[in-house]
């Protein structure tokens, strides 16, 4: 597939249903049922709430892929990108997707946490983190994750999460808009055979990517935690690939990165069913700079503050309310930050910047906008 069929097809079938960050059952019941006659779709299992979790089953291949989103409940994007890629499966009738669905047998997990999804939290309602339960699986999502895995026996697994936007491609001032890893399986991080062929997949993706938001492809940390759940499923020798969804440019609510996300998953499927996945290409996978945390939402250079000049980062605060995200500006750091990046920078020219009460600025604090002499300087966002 080129990018460019990639791109077209996210603008045809992008599903409208699903837009912003907060999406939680209520918003993909109904786009279930409404693929009731296009896929196999079945009650797996229940949240700690009892909330049902689902699993949608397309193809008849020998080769089986699964993939999950939404292990962490406000990691949403890939999510909708499911969506929209379920739409193509629907939808276009193409050689390209007729050689997928010959080729392979595809099982998803739109949402593994509902719960946590509703609260707009990573943890679900037991206040557990899914991807630190892989081994003790004292949680019942992690149950169904698991059992489902062991009844499907896939080839390939596809864990979909969404990162923070304090990540960097690198050292650099470019913003790890997606990232991927291939997570290590044993504590050495061997590049063992099943890696290489995670690494394979993410090198296809990531030449796609890099014609588009160059420079600006990540990967993940690879530190060996077998209490993850990525790491678990390498370790039992299918290689899985860890999708990030991060950040692009003023695209808060994600929906510049659902597209690149769309393009990446569908382009792997489309990989795996038309090549022989051997990991012989994988040594490009060490050219993707690894993520750095050398961004804040916001950078106040050269503030005087107390007849000192720094700078102050702020980091916006994702808060539900209203079955909406305010995203709040709180105070991040004050003091030098010559070694860090603002995806929005504010030259203080060496004036006074005060709190909005006129108070001395401290860490913590959460504030719509500053004094910089005697302008008023906004630091909410504005809403599309």
């Amino acid at each position: 597939m080129t990018s460019h069929t990639l791109q077209q097809l996210f603008k045809t079938y992008k599903e409208k249903q699903l837009h912003h960050r907060y999406i939680f059952s209520k918003h993909i019941l109904p786009l279930l049922k409404k693929h009731t006659s296009h896929f196999e779709i079945e009650v797996i299992g229940q949240s700690v709430l009892k909330e049902s979790i689902y699993a949608i089953k397309m193809g008849s291949g020998k080769t089986k892929i699964f993939m999950w989103s939404q292990m962490h409940g406000n990691e949403s994007t890939t999510t909708k990108a499911i969506f929209d890629m379920l739409n193509v499966f629907a939808e276009f009738d193409d050689a390209s997707i007729k050689t997928i669905l010959n080729q392979c047998t595809i099982a998803i997990i739109p949402m593994l946490n509902p719960d946590g999804a509703k609260a707009y939290t990573r943890l679900n309602a037991n206040q557990m983190d899914l991807n630190r339960d892989a081994q003790d699986l004292t949680q019942p999502e992690s149950l169904v994750l698991r059992q489902y895995f062991d009844a499907f026996q896939p080839h390939f697994c596809f864990n979909l999460h969404g990162q923070r936007t304090i990540f960097s491609a690198g050292n650099t001032n470019n913003s790890a808009t997606v990232s991927f890893l291939a997570p290590a399986q044993d504590a050495e991080c061997t590049i063992t055979e099943t890696r290489k062929k995670a690494m394979e997949i993410i090198v296809e993706m990531n030449k796609n990517l890099q014609k588009q938001i160059p420079n600006q492809v990540g990967i993940y940390d690879d530190a060996f935690n077998l209490n993850c759940v990525g790491d678990t499923f390498q370790s039992l020798n299918v290689p899985t690939v860890l999708f990030e969804a991060g950040h692009f440019v003023n695209d808060y609510e994600r929906e510049q990165v659902r597209s690149y996300i769309f393009q990446s998953i569908l382009l792997a499927i489309h990989f795996i069913a038309s090549a022989q996945i051997s990991g012989n290409g994988y040594k490009t996978y060490f050219k993707i700079p690894q993520n750095e945390k050398l961004f804040y939402d916001i950078v106040i250079r050269n503030a005087k503050i107390q007849a000192e000049i720094k700078d102050i980062a702020i980091q916006y605060q994702e808060i539900l309310k209203d079955e909406q995200i305010e995203f709040v500006p709180k105070i991040e750091k004050i003091g030098n930050l010559d070694a860090f990046f603002g995806h929005k920078e504010i030259d203080a020219k060496c004036k006074k910047v005060t709190h909005p009460n006129f108070e001395p600025l401290e860490e913590g604090n959460e504030i719509v906008f500053v004094w910089i002499d005697d302008d008023n300087i906004e630091l909410i966002m504005k809403k599309n």
